[in-house]
């Protein structure tokens, strides 16, 4: 990518030691849960985020998504009333408005370039690690998914690494469903950086600087990010197997905008 045509207007790279509020938004889709209840798991540990699962860690919501735990940041939230079905990334067709969320935004961009820089020390089997972007959901429609990387534990070959990334439209419909899962000789052991290009035409992704694919369409509306780290029952392992804490390590999160010539 030719930074050259990119101006920088969001970055993270946690020196402080401190979670900065004026950016992120410590809780998980408290619409459907509360914000009491998502709060993620965190440290800052050698001047990186350091998000994780602990081994007494809750469900978010158990309610709406089972025994599925997650840590999570997030730049925007948004929800109808108590009650109603009004609310972002509406991920089950049964889900109810338990806290209601007024708007609050710190960053959501429409279009740009946006990349992190992230390693996971040890890749569980029933882990999901993840940078994506979701309309804010002011109107239904508005609700398409781009997901600049995830990795799922349990789809990981045993050499190199297996990237998904791509979009989604939910509630959407003028987006079709887009999402890729590929095959890359990297290690997510080692920091590596992930990125997208979003323009109004396309969205392109980017590992290590390398573009590895266009989509020829794209969301027409602001997006927020949502960072984080999952934990998802897998029918055949038990968690009680499992070695805590799970970490994900982010080095930074930089958000541009394209330069207007």
């Amino acid at each position: 990518m030719n930074y050259d045509k990119l101006s920088l207007e969001f970055e993270d790279d946690f020196q402080s030691g401190e979670l900065n509020t004026e950016k992120w938004l410590p809780f998980y889709l408290p619409q459907w849960s509360s914000q009491e209840a998502t709060r993620p798991n965190f440290c800052f540990r050698a001047g990186q985020l350091v998000l994780k699962i602990t081994d007494d860690q809750k469900p978010w919501s158990q309610e709406f998504n089972g025994n599925v735990k997650v840590s999570n940041l997030q730049t925007g939230v948004y929800s109808g009333p108590l009650g109603s079905k009004l609310g972002q990334h509406r991920f089950a067709k049964n889900l109810i408005v338990r806290e209601e969320q007024p708007l609050q935004t710190t960053y959501t961009p429409q279009y740009g370039y946006f990349e992190i820089r992230c390693k996971i020390p040890k890749v569980g089997i029933d882990n999901v690690f993840a940078l994506w972007m979701i309309g804010i959901e002011d109107q239904p429609n508005r609700s398409a998914e781009i997901c600049i990387v995830e990795i799922i534990g349990a789809k990981q070959p045993k050499k190199g690494a297996k990237v998904g990334y791509g979009l989604h439209p939910f509630g959407d419909s003028q987006i079709e469903d887009e999402f890729y899962e590929d095959e890359f000789d990297l290690d997510v052991k080692d920091f590596q950086t992930y990125a997208v290009n979003w323009t109004p035409e396309f969205v392109e992704f980017f590992i290590n600087g390398k573009k590895v694919r266009r989509v020829h369409q794209s969301p027409d509306y602001p997006m927020q990010f949502m960072l984080n780290i999952y934990e998802v029952p897998v029918p055949s392992h038990n968690p009680k197997d499992n070695t805590y804490p799970k970490e994900f390590i982010i080095g930074y999160i930089r958000g541009y905008n394209h330069k207007i010539n």
